[in-house]
């Protein structure tokens, strides 16, 4: 069973010209350390205390996203190509936007903006820009 969230942060925006050489410099500093709050399977993420999913969050787990590796990869490729929000905290984009190997786009929140640390999610369908996002990272991923 999925949940829905019944509300979402309408102050979440993408970047509209995002400076991709300041995108390119991030990405290989971007690090993904999970929440526990997302994960009903800790996979190898390595989550303390023992992984207890909130009732109220979207579980990476709906999407099958168990490695910490690729949740790594989605974000600096997030970074990468552009899909960070206007919002920054200390130079860091307060969130980064991708799309899984099956076209899921996934979200992620910054953690801790002295070290650049990020947890995410995958944004549920009825949110105001999973479409936005699917669109646009779908645009980013033909692009050279």
């Amino acid at each position: 069973m999925s949940f829905q969230k019944k509300t979402y942060n309408l102050k979440r925006k993408l970047a509209p010209q995002p400076d991709l050489a300041n995108c390119q410099a991030l990405a290989s500093c971007v690090k993904y350390v999970g929440s526990p709050l997302h994960k009903k399977n800790p996979g190898d993420f390595g989550l303390i205390p023992p992984s207890k999913p909130h009732p109220n969050k979207t579980l990476c787990d709906s999407i099958n996203l168990f490695n910490k590796k690729t949740a790594q990869s989605l974000l600096s490729q997030g970074v990468l190509k552009g899909m960070v929000s206007a919002q920054e905290r200390n130079g860091w984009p307060q969130n980064v936007w991708w799309i899984t190997d099956k076209q899921e786009p996934v979200e992620t929140q910054l953690d801790n903006q002295e070290k650049g640390t990020y947890h995410g999610y995958p944004l549920g369908k009825a949110d105001p820009l999973y479409q936005i996002i699917l669109s646009r990272c779908l645009q980013a991923s033909k692009e050279v």
